[in-house]
This record gives C-alpha cells, sequence and structure tokens, in this order.
C-alpha cells in the first residue's frame, strides 16, 4: 500500500503563520531594547538628579582621536607665571593640549600681555566678575568647563590658579592623567565647621555636604555634570556666602555681620554636586595641587591663608619632598588615601602653589618642566 504524503498547505496558514512570526519577533526586539536603555540609564545617571541634565556619563573610552588635557586658568588678570608655563608648552606636542583661560572681563592676551604666544587669544569672551568667597568663583569655573567641553577632543580638564606651578615636564604629566579612568577631586567630610546651612534642604542634604581643594582635575563626563548642573548651583548662589571679615571702622556692626552664616562656595561646590550625584565611587578623592599651610594663621579666625612660595623655597631638594609624597590624611574621616593610579603607587602631586615670580624662575632655570635657555625669556615680551 502506498502511502500518500501530504497535502499542500493552505496559503492563509502561511500567511497567518508569517505575520504571528513577525509580531513575536518585534516583540523580542522591543524588550531587547527596552532592557538596554534600562541598563545604559542605571550606569549613566544613578538618581534623579543626574538624569536631570548630564547626558552619558559613561567614559568616553571610545574616542578615537588624539586625546587632550585642557588646562583651564582661573586669572585675576594675567599669568603672573606665563614664562614658566610657555617652557612648559614648548616641550610639548600641541596635539595633546589645549588652554583656556577666565580673567577679567575685556583682558586680552597677545604680545604685549603674555611672555608666550600659547596664551594669545586664549581669554574668554564670555568672562564675569570674580570675587573671592563669592558664588561668582564657581560660575567662573563652569564657563572654563563649558569653553572645553566644546572640544570633543579634550578628554581631562586641569583647574589651575594663576600662582599654580607644574611639578614635572609635560610628558609625564599627560601620561599621569590619560592612566587613570578617574577624576582627581579632593573631597572629605566637613564636620568641624558650620557652612551648611540647614535652609540649603532639601535640595541639598547635610549628609551629601562635603568640602575640599577647588583645583581639581576631571574626566569629560564629570565635567559635564558640572556644566549641566542646574539644581545645586542656584542654592550655593543663594545661601552659601562668605562672611564680611571684621572692619574696626564699623565698631558694633562687626558683631552683627559676624553673626552671619559663612560659607565659602569653591570649596564645597564640586565635591557636595558629585556626592550628591553618587559619583565618590568614581573619584581619586585628593587633589593633585600641592599646597602649603601657614598653620599659625589657621588658628586666627577668618585669616588664613597658603604659603607663598619665594626663590629660596623653591630649590631642588623642597621640590623632591614634595614630589615624594605618596598619601594625604583625611582627619575628619580617620581616612588615609594612598595615591594611586590603577592600583600603582605613585606621587601625589603634578603641581604646586602659590608660587612666585622668584620661586618659578628657580624652577625653570633647574630644569624642572624641561630644558630651557635664559635668552628666550630675555627676548620675549612684556
Amino acid at each position: 500500500m502506498t502511502r500518500k504524503g501530504p497535502g499542500p498547505i493552505p496559503g492563509g496558514y502561511v500567511l497567518w503563520f508569517g505575520w504571528k512570526f513577525v509580531i513575536v519577533l518585534s516583540m523580542v526586539l522591543c524588550v531587547v531594547a527596552l532592557f538596554q536603555l534600562h541598563f545604559r540609564d542605571d550606569i549613566a545617571s544613578p538618581n534623579s538628579l543626574s538624569r536631570a541634565g548630564t547626558g552619558s556619563r559613561i567614559f568616553d573610552d571610545n574616542f578615537d582621536a588624539n586625546p587632550k588635557i585642557a588646562f583651564l586658568f582661573l586669572a585675576r588678570r594675567d599669568l603672573p607665571l606665563d614664562f614658566l608655563w610657555g617652557n612648559f608648552f614648548e616641550n610639548a606636542d600641541v596635539a595633546n593640549f589645549s588652554i583656556y583661560i577666565h580673567s577679567e572681563p575685556g583682558f586680552v592676551f597677545d604680545e604685549s600681555t603674555s611672555r608666550s604666544h600659547f596664551f594669545y587669544d586664549r581669554q574668554l569672551t564670555n568672562s564675569i566678575e570674580v570675587a573671592w568667597g563669592e558664588s561668582s568663583m564657581i560660575q567662573a569655573e563652569r564657563l572654563l568647563l563649558a569653553a572645553a567641553l566644546k572640544d570633543p577632543a579634550n578628554q581631562r580638564f586641569v583647574l589651575l590658579s594663576d600662582s599654580c606651578v607644574p611639578l614635572y615636564n609635560f610628558s609625564h604629566i599627560y601620561k599621569y592623567l590619560m592612566a587613570s579612568r578617574r577624576s582627581f577631586v579632593d573631597s572629605f567630610l566637613n564636620v568641624k565647621e558650620s557652612r551648611y546651612s540647614p535652609k540649603m534642604s532639601p535640595v541639598i542634604q547635610k549628609d551629601k555636604w562635603r568640602k575640599g581643594s577647588q583645583w581639581i582635575s576631571l574626566v569629560r563626563s564629570h565635567a559635564q555634570v558640572v556644566v549641566d548642573d542646574e539644581t545645586v548651583f542656584p542654592v550655593f548662589k543663594k545661601l552659601c556666602k562668605r562672611r564680611p571679615p571684621v572692619d574696626a571702622s564699623k565698631g558694633k556692626l562687626n558683631m552683627k555681620l559676624q553673626k552671619q552664616h559663612n560659607c565659602i562656595p569653591d570649596e564645597h561646590y564640586v565635591q557636595t554636586l558629585f556626592a550628591m550625584n553618587e559619583l565618590e565611587g568614581e573619584l581619586e578623592r585628593r587633589t593633585l595641587t600641592y599646597t602649603l599651610w601657614n598653620q599659625s594663621a589657621i588658628k586666627a579666625q577668618n585669616n588664613w591663608h597658603p604659603v607663598t612660595f619665594v626663590y629660596a623655597d623653591a630649590g631642588s631638594q623642597r621640590i623632591k619632598e614634595i614630589k615624594a609624597i605618596n598619601h594625604v590624611y583625611y582627619e575628619t574621616e580617620f581616612r588615609t588615601e594612598w595615591c594611586r593610579t590603577n592600583s600603582t603607587l605613585v606621587s601625589c602631586f603634578l603641581f604646586a602653589r602659590k608660587f612666585s615670580r622668584g620661586a618659578a624662575m628657580r624652577l625653570l632655570g633647574e630644569g624642572v618642566v624641561g630644558p630651557f635657555e635664559f635668552s628666550a625669556l630675555i627676548d620675549s615680551h612684556p
């Protein structure tokens, strides 16, 4: 008996099966896409504050061009140590760095105001008047970061004062910064001072309040967080203000003024912003800029400042001692921050402040930042 094969499949059944397959496949692809978006958001934005305007926070490891360091100078007017920085950049590949300067409005860097051509026309055109201890200081920092972020090649962002000096040549600093995927932000709990105001709540909670040095080095994603912030900065602008110093001419009015809440915005803003964004796990919680504080002056209320290095303080032995520092102790947290890059113990500091012209000249003469001919300085302007 011959066995008959199956008959032809009806055309309607084939069409029905095809549509069912397409629908199931589409549903699977949608689920996969939604999962990927959710996973990416979890990495990019740990909480609602960061989702509000920071964009992607994944490190830009896919950048395929030559990555640059953006050197961001916060200057009162000119750059008094431009001759040292000029030598520093002279011994670097111009493709590896960019320069931005926030100076007083209207000030122009050219051959009449700077000894180094590297600074010509590098000033921001939208600079503002800056006062120490006011929110204008952090607004100037935000303007510098915003300008530097316009160049996609800028992958590291270093904030420097007009009295900062490099402690190494460009090649060493470039390798140090590019070797780490973390930002360097000095940040610690502030328990000894009452700079936090309860009025900052609920936007800024007390357990997220931090303090640290304003001299920071950021990766690109963290720089974007600072620029995009529309939540924390307005609170600082309104409620974090420096208490006026004692003025003998005001007599009894001083007593009233000294009762005002005292807060220094640039010592708290970035640190607190990153703590609120749950970013502390992505940081090296230390600064790359060495500062020597006058211990006797610290005891005098409202009258403490970093020590200024003069020519006699900038000898090779002193610089060697600074370079040898490999850890920082934070007494408010009982924390020792060992200075590491990718688990390798390294020197803590790449820069130092505050240096006088004489001290910077000594660094230049001793070849700290690279080979130098004094005749080049004599022939330069102004």
